[in-house]
């Protein structure tokens, strides 16, 4: 299929599951529509097991191959591929009114390092984004791991990460009206579970990561940690509770929201790539 720049769009305020992906053996983007159409017939072939899903009665799957060559790091990375499952009903069987049933994204921004020390035959894509039900997810994983021999594992996000993400996304520049950075932690050893939330108001946020950034452009672990050292000590002088006891679970700003179980939701398409490239070098650091 052509590239179209509104698919990236797309990826947009969604909550998107995350997998790393071993590279995939003799892959092409030169071959998109003959991979929808293997995959569509794939999937009917599982339907007729009775592995079917959705509602009513369902007239089988669309499935459509697209390149997003707008996220990538470089020109050395491969495009992400974005696959798509469309589902018509019975109850109204025209091809206009067919449904998104799931969406699959295989990225790769800025991972040229990696892709270098991997055998040409093979094609790197190792962050894949899933949403959409989980019987569909089975399906697609299953034949992309027969056809091109690759592996699929959940991709979880450690507190470590989260900071990082905190500090990053505070310090880029959003509108004025932008939601607030929410940041929850989970409270380990009780016998009911227990979250903190805690909101800080975006400027503020921004405020405080600028006096703590020395070279802009560039992030330490040294400035993430004095920059969470710094909310945290906040909150202990207000409400008497060391957030350095608990455990960050999720973090949620104007650009992005991710959650420790790996999950995320992007909300600013002018950080899209950027946000990718972290989850891109998670996902490598998985795979190795």
């Amino acid at each position: 299929q052509e590239a179209d720049p509104q698919k990236a769009v797309s990826l947009l305020r969604k909550q998107w599951s995350l997998y790393s992906v071993t590279p995939l053996y003799r892959f092409s983007g030169a071959h998109l529509k003959e991979y929808a159409r293997l995959l569509g017939a794939f999937i009917a072939a599982e339907k007729q097991k009775g592995l079917a899903v959705g509602e009513g009665v369902d007239l089988g799957v669309q499935v459509t191959f697209s390149s997003l060559p707008e996220l990538r790091g470089g020109h050395r990375d491969q495009p992400a591929v974005l696959v798509q499952l469309s589902s018509r009903s019975s109850v109204s069987p025209k091809s206009s009114d067919e449904k998104l049933v799931w969406s699959g994204c295989f990225c790769c921004v800025a991972g040229e390092d990696f892709s270098e020390n991997v055998p040409e035959d093979f094609t790197c894509l190792p962050l894949f984004l899933a949403n959409g039900a989980e019987s569909y997810l089975a399906m697609v994983g299953s034949w992309f791991q027969k056809t091109f021999d690759c592996h699929f594992c959940r991709l979880s996000i450690s507190p470590l990460n989260l900071s990082w993400m905190a500090a990053m996304w505070t310090g880029c520049s959003v509108e004025k009206n932008a939601c607030a950075t929410e940041l929850l932690f989970s409270v380990p050893c009780l016998p009911q579970p227990l979250d903190i939330s805690y909101a800080i108001h975006p400027e503020d946020a921004k405020a405080l990561w600028d006096t703590v950034q020395k070279t802009p452009g560039e992030i330490t672990q040294e400035e993430v940690s004095l920059y969470m050292d710094c909310l945290y000590s906040h909150f202990h002088r207000h409400f008497k509770i060391h957030l350095s006891a608990t455990k960050l679970v999720k973090v949620s700003t104007a650009i992005a929201s991710a959650h420790c179980n790996g999950t995320i939701k992007f909300l600013q398409s002018k950080y899209l790539p950027g946000v990718l490239k972290l989850l891109t070098e998670l996902a490598i650091s998985q795979i190795q």
